[in-house]
Parts: C-alpha cells; sequence; structure tokens
C-alpha cells in the first residue's frame, strides 16, 4: 500500500507527505540534515531571502541539491500582490520554477493572510502559467475560491506562523477536506509530532513544517518525529477509526462466556 499511496502535486508524485521549510536554522548544514531525516522530497525556499549576489557566502544549493530535492520557492515575506508576484516571477527566471508556494500576509504581527491579495495574485499566476500552492486561512469558502480560481494545492493554517499552537479549527479543515479534490496540506502553527499526525488524521494529504523542526531543542530528533507522525498518521486515516461512544463497548460478546 505504501507504494502506491503517492502524495500527488500537479500531475508530480512524491513519497513522503511531510514538505519542510528551509529557514530559521542554525546553519546549512542543521537544515540540510534535517531535510534528509525528515525524508521530505520538497522544501519551501522563501525567494526573498536567498543569496544571488554574495559568492562568498553559501547558498542553499551548496547543501540541498534541487536536482533531487524539489525546490518550492514562496513569497514569505510579501504583504502585496505586487510584492508577490515580482517575487515569483522572479524565481522563474531565476530557476525557471513553475510550482510555487504563494502567501501573501496582511498584518506585520500576525502574520495572518491577506485573502483578498491572496485571491488576486492566485488568477494572474495561473493565467501566466505557474502552478500554485496556496497558503490561506482556514476558511472554507475562500478554499473554495481558489480552488476555482486555478490553485493546484489548498494550504490552510493551522494556526498563527511559528506559533506552535496546533489545529485551532477542525471542523474548518473537515470541510474543506470534503469539498475539494485538490491536495490539502495545513501550512503553519504546528509546535509538535501529535499535530502532525492529528492534521493527518483529519485527512490532510499533507503538512509543511518549519518553525517546530527548526527552533525544537534538537531539530535533528524533531525531524525524525515528525516523519513518523505523519506517516502514522495518514494509516490511522486510511484504516478508519472507531465510532465514539458515550458510553463503554464490550470487546467479548456474553454469549459462550463461561
Amino acid at each position: 500500500m505504501k507504494e502506491k499511496d503517492f502524495l500527488r502535486i500537479s500531475n508530480k508524485k512524491y513519497n513522503s507527505r511531510l514538505i519542510v521549510g528551509t529557514g530559521k536554522y542554525k546553519n546549512f548544514e542543521e537544515c540540510a540534515k534535517s531535510v534528509e531525516i525528515s525524508g521530505a522530497e520538497i522544501v519551501t525556499v522563501a525567494v526573498r531571502r536567498v543569496n544571488i549576489q554574495d559568492k562568498s557566502k553559501p547558498i542553499l544549493m551548496d547543501y540541498i541539491n534541487p536536482r533531487k530535492i524539489t525546490y518550492l520557492p514562496n513569497t514569505a515575506g510579501c504583504f502585496n500582490s505586487t510584492e508577490a508576484l515580482r517575487t515569483l516571477r522572479l524565481a522563474r527566471e531565476i530557476g525557471g520554477w513553475k510550482l510555487v508556494k504563494l502567501e501573501v500576509l496582511g498584518d506585520k504581527k500576525t502574520l495572518l493572510p491577506d485573502m483578498i491579495e491572496t485571491l488576486r495574485s492566485t488568477e494572474v499566476l495561473t493565467k501566466e502559467g505557474f502552478k500554485v500552492m496556496v497558503y490561506c486561512n482556514d476558511d472554507p469558502l475562500m478554499a473554495k475560491r481558489l480552488e476555482n480560481a486555478g490553485a493546484v494545492a489548498i494550504m490552510p493554517l493551522a494556526a498563527p506562523i511559528g506559533s506552535g499552537l496546533g489545529i485551532q479549527n477542525k471542523i474548518n479543515i473537515k470541510i474543506i477536506r470534503s469539498q475539494t479534490k485538490l491536495p490539502l496540506i495545513i501550512d503553519a502553527g504546528l509546535g509538535q509530532s501529535s499535530d502532525a499526525a492529528e492534521a493527518m488524521e483529519l485527512g490532510c494529504d499533507g503538512v509543511l513544517i518549519n518553525t517546530a523542526i527548526a527552533k525544537a531543542k534538537n531539530p535533528l530528533k524533531m525531524a525524525l518525529a515528525m516523519k513518523h507522525a505523519v506517516t502514522a498518521g495518514r494509516y490511522s486515516y486510511l484504516a478508519g477509526r472507531i465510532k465514539k461512544n458515550i458510553l463503554g463497548v464490550r470487546s467479548t460478546l456474553k454469549k459462550g462466556i463461561i
């Protein structure tokens, strides 16, 4: 079953359902090792923070091979559509990337997404041929609008970026799951492995994790924990949980008891 249970994004298949961010680590070595241990096959890259001028300084590509790991350029740090569009067009020119993660923030304190600017950007990018994975709030109506606008993946937050609070609105995540055939990937707010497992048990197709790994006391151990949590949560979802009951249910029948 494991060989056939791929994560499919824009006609490409991935074995791992864990996507890892590359920011906030102590150094590139720690980042690369965490990615390796996690088993992730996709990493996000903040285009606005990539070193492309100073050749004396190391670059991410020296540590994570883009031929082996899918780079997912994102628009971290963008607060309007103009900035986001310019950033992703630059990514396309630099590396030819068309599969991208769109993130348009609306507030510097909460880092919550500006959904009006996000929807507007999605519409423009899809018309330009980009395959857009969209960071959004957990509003089912807006998620549907993003899907209708041509997004290739819906990426609702669990909680504010970097908060580590875990999934705050399971009901909305379930509604989004029920109404979309697109990959549903929880992005932002997870704090520990049980959060990742819970996301997968809700039916999400994957999770994107950065801060929870990079800022853990031991990032390498947390990367391993997240890897196993995502796998366990996926199998739990596929297995189908038992029905909830407010009373006890016998594990053995009365008939035949000595």
